[in-house]
Formats: structure tokens, C-alpha cells, sequence
């Protein structure tokens, strides 16, 4: 029996109106296991290529969106200072996808509601490629860390905890 074609993910389709390249992977998802190192288990080991996109809500800026590899913690310190805030702390997951569009774990740095602040970890750099949300969960895309900055209008800075 065929797989049925699950429909374009906003994420996708925005990648592609940019003529983007990138690669897709899908991967079992659960509850219980939603690290990077579980999806990595399921997608080759790529884990260091791996990336989460987090939401935080700094106190003059509104929601921001930092995107760290997956395996490391964000310094809510850090993303504070680097945009523009005096307090940053993560959004509720109950709000989530009333801001983003996207549920937890399914959360894509592109294709949000609206393009919020984004920064990107500055080791995405060093990667040159990278695999974050497509924007549904089991659904990864690889593209260039920077056509990924292009599209978000993303700055790379460093806001992972030392």
C-alpha cells in the first residue's frame, strides 16, 4: 500500500518560494523521546547538526525565537542582552502555538505566524549545514545555516550556556 503524502508544511513551502535547497527527514516521533540525541538516533547520527528552536518573550521586545543546537541549554542572560532586552524567559508552552502556528516539537524557525527576532546560535556557522523543524513533528529539514539566517532574518550570535 502507498504512503499517503502528508501536505506541505509552511516552513517547506517558504524554503522553496526562496529556491532553497534542502533535504527532508522523518522520524518516528514520541513523547518520551524528543532530544536531539533521540531524533539523531532515528536520522543517522547527526546529532551535532541537529538544532531546536526555542520562544522566549523578552520584556520591551515581545516574543523572540532562538534557534541552539539541540544537545545544549539557552543562556536566557545571553539572549537577553543580544536582543535588546533586560529579561528574557521562555514562552508557556500553553501559548505557543497561539504564537508561533506551531505545537512542541513541531516548531520551526520558519513559516511562524509572524517573523520574529531570531538568533542563531553562532556554532550553526561552523556547521554550514543544519537540520532543524520543518514545522511538524517527525519532519526535519537540512539547509545552510545561512539561507536559514536569510529567511528569518536571523543574526548568529552566542546564547548557549558556557
Amino acid at each position: 500500500m502507498a504512503k499517503k503524502k502528508l501536505p506541505k508544511t509552511n516552513a517547506i513551502r517558504l524554503i522553496e518560494q526562496k529556491k532553497i535547497p534542502y533535504k527532508e527527514y522523518t522520524y518516528e516521533w514520541s513523547e518520551h523521546h524528543v532530544s536531539a540525541s533521540d531524533v539523531a538516533s532515528q536520522m543517522d547520527g547527526k546529532a551535532n547538526r541537529i538544532f531546536k528552536t526555542l520562544v522566549a518573550v523578552g520584556n520591551k521586545t515581545g516574543p523572540i525565537v532562538a534557534v541552539i543546537p539541540g544537545e545544549d541549554e539557552v543562556d536566557l542572560k545571553k539572549l537577553a542582552q543580544v536582543s535588546g532586552n533586560k529579561k528574557v524567559e521562555m514562552l508557556h508552552l500553553k501559548d505557543l502555538e497561539e504564537t508561533t502556528g506551531y505545537i512542541r516539537g513541531g516548531c520551526s524557525p520558519v513559516g511562524m505566524k509572524k517573523l520574529f527576532p531570531t538568533y542563531i546560535d553562532q556554532q550553526a556557522k561552523e556547521r554550514a549545514v543544519i537540520i532543524v523543524s520543518a514545522g511538524r513533528r517527525g519532519l526535519q529539514m537540512e539547509l545552510e545555516a545561512e539561507a536559514l539566517a536569510t529567511v528569518v532574518r536571523g543574526k548568529f550570535v552566542d546564547i548557549v550556556s558556557s
